[in-house]
This record gives structure tokens, C-alpha cells and sequence, in this order.
């Protein structure tokens, strides 16, 4: 029967008897820890005597009550407490309890580092994580490898699942965004451009802007928020579940189960996100245009005229190397899972921040070549 547990306290010619009944788990110990203290502090005390007769469960919470019990009766000046009737089967955990609650764990207090030795321990702790990370590059690259040689061990139908989660359900923030920004450069770019009559130009600047820089990174950003965060929490809750170590134990590679097919679909739905974010922006500018006065066919010839075709390759370039580098971020974050309560919120942070600072230093990587090679 579960019950919460009761005490009783009696006197008697051996002094006083308190009788405990029912569970000693950790809820019926926390309901009962608090009167049994008053009360045994309150009371006259000679010779005191625990009676568990009827104590039908007990653990480690219930044996550390009694430990408190005894501690507590020898503050009131009592030299020993009898515990009678008490099961067999419960005294390892009595014993266990007052081992712990004896043992001194003050050598075990970790040292106050210094300065130098702070820094030095987090320089180390970021050079054992960039080479757990390109560890981690290194079999996601060889597992894609293998999976691309043999396309029908790719999990297809998660894949597409994922491609429609992080792409199909992005577009209205990204159009959001897109359209957003294009009409903010257009009347800024705009102002300027009316002191000289050239108010037309400034679909020049909207059309190699967003094909060329804005809409592959404000894609890519849009993804980094949305999907590698999605991807480090759906991973690192699986790793803290220990599914991650059942797929392995159950003979399946976790990359190619999990990783590979979230990195093939945001390589394809990211340059598609792209080319609908560079419309969506290049429409923001246009509304700006035709307030000005000036026919939407006019706009769309400045922007034909002046947008090549290697501009727009070399934005969907970048797009396929943004979309790899988000997914494995995200994915090696939540890979990377500690335990603890807030060790999924830690790992999605980072897959954040990990993208968009990638994202940056390849788009800064691009440009550089774009600039060399003369695209």
C-alpha cells in the first residue's frame, strides 16, 4: 500500500519511543523530514528508540533520514539511539548513508586557478574542441563520400522530410526578410541617387546586391537560426537519451543515419531559398522604383542590362557551401551534447553562432576569390 509515511512518539520506563510508518522513499522522507526534526527537537530526551517495524520501503532518502535522526539525537545529548525492528534488508543502505554523510570531500574541492592558468586551460579546451570538431569533419566528409557512391543506403524519405521542415517551412521568413531589406536598400540608395536624376540606377544596386551578397546570406543566416539550432537540439536530445549509443549498439553508423541525410537536404533547399529570396528582394526594390514614377518595364530592363549570368552563379555558388557548412555545424553541436539541464539550449546556441561565423568567413573567402578570378 503507498502511503505517506507517519511517526508516532511515545513514552515509556525506557525513555521515549518514536514509531515510523509506511514508505521512507524520497517523496514520504521529504513529507516527514521537517515535523520529525522539530519534534525531536522539542521533546525531553534520555534514551530515545527508532521503532521501523512498519517501514514496508526504504532507500537511500529514507536511510539518509535515519542517519539525520541519529546525528540530530546526539546534539541533544543523547549517547546512543536504538533502531529495533528494523529489516534486514534495509541496513546496507543505513550503512551506505552514514559512510557518505561521514566521509570528507573537502580534498575534493577543485583548486582556485590563476590568471595564467585560466587562460591557459580555456586556450587548451579550444584546441581539443577544434580537433574533436575536425575529427568530426573528417567522417562526416567520408561517410557522404560513401553514401554518394551508394545513393540507395541514403535515407531518402527523411531527407525530403527534412528539406520540406527546413525549406518549404522558411519561406515566409525569408520572403519577410527579402523583401524587407530590398525595399529598405531601394529608398535608402534612392536619396542620394535624386540629387543626380538617377533614381533608375538604383535597381542596378538592388539587382547585383541581392543576387550577388544579400541573398545568399540572409538565406543562409535565416537557415543558421532556424535549422542548425533545430538540428543541434533534435541530435543532442538523442544524445542525452542515449539513442545515439542504441544506433551504434544496433549496428547502424550515426552520421549516415543521422547527419548525412540533413546535410544533403540543406545543400539542395538552400540555393532554391536563394533564388526565391533574390526575386522577393528584387520585387521590394521594384515597389520603391514605380512609386517614383517610373514603369516596372523599365526597372526590369535596368536589372537585365546590368545582372549577368556569372553573378548569379556565383551567388548560388556560395549557396551550396553556406547550406554544408550550416548542417554539419549544427549537427556536430548537437553531437557534441553534454549532460545536464541546459546542455541542448549550450549546443544550440553554439551550432548558432558556429554557422554565422562560417558563414561570414567563407562569404569574406568568396569575395576575395570572386575579386581575383574577376566574377
Amino acid at each position: 500500500m503507498n502511503f505517506l509515511p507517519e511517526f508516532i512518539v511515545s513514552k515509556d520506563s525506557h525513555g521515549t519511543r518514536i514509531s515510523i510508518t509506511g514508505r521512507l522513499d524520497a517523496k514520504g522522507t521529504s513529507n516527514l523530514w521537517q515535523a520529525i526534526t522539530k519534534k525531536i527537537s522539542s521533546c525531553d530526551l534520555s534514551n530515545l528508540t527508532l521503532d521501523l517495524e512498519r517501514v514496508n520501503y526504504l532507500d537511500t532518502a529514507g536511510a539518509t533520514l535515519i542517519y539525520h535522526i541519529e546525528k540530530l539525537v546526539r546534539t541533544r545529548g543523547v549517547k546512543e539511539l536504538f533502531i529495533v525492528n528494523l529489516k534486514q534488508e534495509f541496513s546496507p543502505l543505513i550503512e551506505l548513508a552514514k559512510s557518505i554523510k561521514q566521509k570528507d570531500f573537502s580534498d575534493q574541492i577543485p583548486k582556485k586557478l590563476s590568471f595564467v592558468d585560466n587562460k591557459g586551460k580555456n586556450l587548451s579546451d579550444t584546441f581539443s574542441e577544434t580537433k574533436e570538431f575536425i575529427t568530426y569533419i573528417g567522417e562526416i566528409t567520408w561517410a557522404l563520400i560513401q553514401s554518394l557512391k551508394h545513393p540507395k543506403t541514403i535515407r531518402w524519405a527523411d531527407t525530403f522530410l527534412v528539406a520540406e521542415r527546413a525549406g518549404v517551412d522558411a519561406l515566409p521568413i525569408v520572403a519577410l526578410i527579402s523583401f524587407i531589406v530590398g525595399l529598405v536598400m531601394a529608398f535608402q540608395a534612392a536619396i542620394p541617387m535624386r540629387m543626380f536624376g538617377a533614381e533608375l540606377y538604383v535597381a542596378n544596386l538592388i539587382g547585383i546586391a541581392m543576387i550577388r551578397e544579400l541573398g545568399p546570406l540572409m538565406t543562409a543566416i535565416v537557415l543558421a537560426g532556424r535549422s542548425a539550432s533545430a538540428f543541434a537540439a533534435e541530435i543532442g536530445t538523442m544524445r542525452i537519451n542515449e539513442e545515439i549509443d542504441a544506433l551504434t549498439v544496433m549496428g547502424l553508423d550515426p552520421i549516415r543515419f543521422l547527419i548525412v541525410p540533413r546535410i544533403i537536404a540543406l545543400t539542395i533547399i538552400t540555393p532554391l531559398l536563394t533564388i526565391f529570396s533574390n526575386l522577393v528582394g528584387i520585387l521590394g526594390g521594384a515597389l520603391v522604383i514605380t512609386s517614383l514614377g517610373y514603369p516596372i518595364i523599365s526597372y526590369y530592363n535596368q536589372i537585365a542590362s546590368f545582372v549577368e549570368w556569372n553573378d548569379f552563379v556565383g551567388g548560388l555558388a556560395k549557396c551550396f557551401v553556406f547550406g554544408i557548412l550550416i548542417a554539419t555545424s549544427g549537427c556536430i553541436r548537437g553531437y557534441q551534447t553534454q549532460s545536464g539541464p541546459s546542455a541542448v539550449g549550450v549546443s544550440t546556441t553554439r551550432a548558432v553562432v558556429t554557422g554565422i561565423i562560417l558563414i561570414a568567413v567563407f562569404d569574406g573567402i568568396f569575395s576575395i576569390m570572386y575579386y581575383y578570378l574577376g566574377v
